[in-house]
């Protein structure tokens, strides 16, 4: 029953095999992009600095601050709404840097798939927004 809600039996759109690999090609683009981004705005030893440590640092928060259980327990427990917005300003800071890079078009497609990865995760953000736990990911006996 992992990733079904047991009060309605149906699968939940957050844990979805899809929506889950697309979100997974959203984080590792987000961190191409920082990466990207921080070579070319730089010069000389900076470039590879920025290039290696945006995208580490960016992997951090994203990876050390999330909520419970989340899929595996959290290094470090924060609400719901801390936790979209630190995803929200990721995702958000990764559009501008294409868009600083003149790269609008491809700027507006990682925005839309963004944006529909959130609607179609609608369990997991509305829980989130509400400052709820998420059950979403939790493993129930069958």
């Amino acid at each position: 029953m992992t990733g079904q809600n047991p009060r309605h039996s149906i699968q939940l759109m957050n844990t979805n095999p899809l929506n889950l690999f697309v979100r997974f090609l959203l984080e590792i683009a987000m961190l191409i992009i920082f990466g990207y981004w921080e070579f070319h705005r730089n010069v000389h030893w900076e470039r590879w600095a920025g290039a290696i440590g945006l995208p580490l640092a960016a992997a951090a928060l994203w990876g050390i601050f999330r909520i419970p259980d989340d899929p595996k327990p959290a290094p470090i427990e924060v609400p719901g709404i801390v936790r979209l917005l630190l995803e929200w300003v990721l995702f958000g800071s990764a559009i501008w840097a294409l868009q600083d890079l003149k790269q609008i078009q491809l700027s507006l497609v990682m925005a839309i798939i963004i944006l529909l990865h959130y609607i179609v995760s609608y369990d997991r953000t509305w829980a989130m927004l509400r400052n709820r736990k998420y059950k979403g990911f939790l493993k129930t006996p069958d």
